[in-house]
């Protein structure tokens, strides 16, 4: 992953060792684990590119970052209602499917219809 974020330019390349190896001072570790916590948050990589951006920024208005913040709840609260309305599809399915030996299966049957 880090060597993705050195190609997009999400971080500056790091420098080597003679044996070839990486070599991060402790800027660019906070920098990596920074990335890290933005991305267990949930937050893509262009908008953690512009978090980054905001947080080198000293004179950014963190009414910026707040808008992503809350932005990215959002798309997290319409994601959890997809997914909650897949479960409760998927459990109606099982239901009524017997789930034994015999071959027909309302699950398939389902999964089957042509779209419109």
């Amino acid at each position: 992953m880090i060597r993705h974020y050195e190609a997009i330019g999400l971080i500056p390349k790091a420098a080597r060792r003679d044996s070839g190896y990486r070599d991060y001072d402790e800027r660019e570790v906070h920098m990596l684990r920074f990335i890290r916590r933005a991305r267990d948050l949930g937050f893509p990589i262009p908008e953690i590119a512009q978090l980054v951006a905001l947080w080198q920024d000293g004179d950014r208005a963190s009414g910026e970052v707040k808008a992503l913040a809350l932005a990215r709840a959002r798309e997290m609260e319409r994601k959890e209602r997809e997914l909650r309305a897949m479960r409760k599809s998927l459990e109606d399915l099982a239901r009524r499917c017997a789930g034994g030996d015999r071959p027909d299966c309302p699950i398939l049957d389902d999964l089957a219809i042509e779209a419109p």
